[in-house]
């Protein structure tokens, strides 16, 4: 191995952890995901070692293979997007089954859909994105709102305004109180929370399973201190969150509510995308 290619051992296991996850959530299949990711690995070394020195970000290839590498076997003939292993008898977590309630509903999208939804919601950037799926920029865009407004729908059970409001205040309350129990009370056993940064802030990649981790991500996230404030305001037409750094909007959280509890939760760190919050009249 060429020196540049020497890799601290963490780094190296939490890129393949990454592109691990990218393909288990593109095709439903743990072991067909570890071979994906081989493949992507051993393309990396069949490089020369002038073509590797080339590439500036390793990981984005690497990421941008494996994509490609997961629509290639979607298109197979006769190929689903999912086949979940089973655990033999064995009762699944609770975060194991809010992913599986995820996964079962990204099968029902299309390939584009489902890649657009994936790729963007572990971080890549949009233009990789673009070029993975063969899309321009807006078209992916579009992709992806559909492929969230499925998911709302196939989680969300139908909530009045008040119910919403109510659900969205005490969210807040549990945040701003640091309250990890009542936060988690909040929160649907198989809830998932959903992170864009858009590869502008340090965020988490990739999707967040279960009431517990959700809790946890969400506080870690919104830790108080004398410059971070929280306040509901009306996101996408319905109560969500709106965190400020500052004067700044640094994020903007909404909520999809089933049964009186959260059943997705949205955050929005992109600094493009905050862009219009940050400019609206004071």
């Amino acid at each position: 191995m060429d020196r540049s290619d020497a890799v601290p051992i963490d780094e190296l296991w939490e890129e393949r952890r990454f592109l691990l996850d990218v393909a288990h959530w593109m095709l439903g299949d743990a072991g067909a995901a570890e071979s994906v990711v081989d493949e992507a690995y051993h393309r990396w070394y069949g490089l020369s070692d002038a073509a590797r020195r080339q590439v500036t970000v390793p990981r984005s290839w690497l990421a941008k293979t494996v994509g490609g590498i997961c629509l290639d076997s979607l298109a197979q003939p006769g190929r689903g997007a999912a086949g979940h292993e089973e655990g033999h008898g064995a009762q699944p977590s609770e975060v194991e089954e809010a992913g599986r309630v995820v996964l079962n509903a990204l099968e029902s999208l299309s390939t584009a859909e489902r890649a657009a939804f994936v790729f963007r919601a572990f971080g890549m950037a949009p233009g990789t994105v673009a070029d993975i799926v063969c899309r321009t920029e807006p078209e992916l865009a579009e992709l992806a709102a559909r492929a969230r407004q499925w998911l709302r729908l196939r989680r969300t059970r139908s909530t009045t305004p008040q119910q919403h409001d109510a659900v969205a205040h005490a969210v807040c309350r549990a945040c701003v109180t640091d309250d990890g129990k009542l936060l988690t009370s909040l929160l649907c056993p198989d809830a998932t929370a959903f992170f864009d940064g858009g590869g502008k802030v340090r965020a988490l990649t990739g999707p967040v399973h279960g009431c517990r981790p959700v809790a946890d991500s969400l506080l870690t996230l919104l830790a108080r201190s004398p410059h971070t404030t929280l306040t509901t305001h009306s996101v996408n037409g319905r109560t969500g969150l709106v965190a400020r750094y500052g004067r700044q909007v640094a994020a903007v959280i909404s909520l999809d509510v089933s049964d009186d509890r959260v059943a997705q939760v949205w955050v929005m760190l992109n600094p493009d995308k905050l862009r219009s919050w940050n400019h609206r009249p004071k």
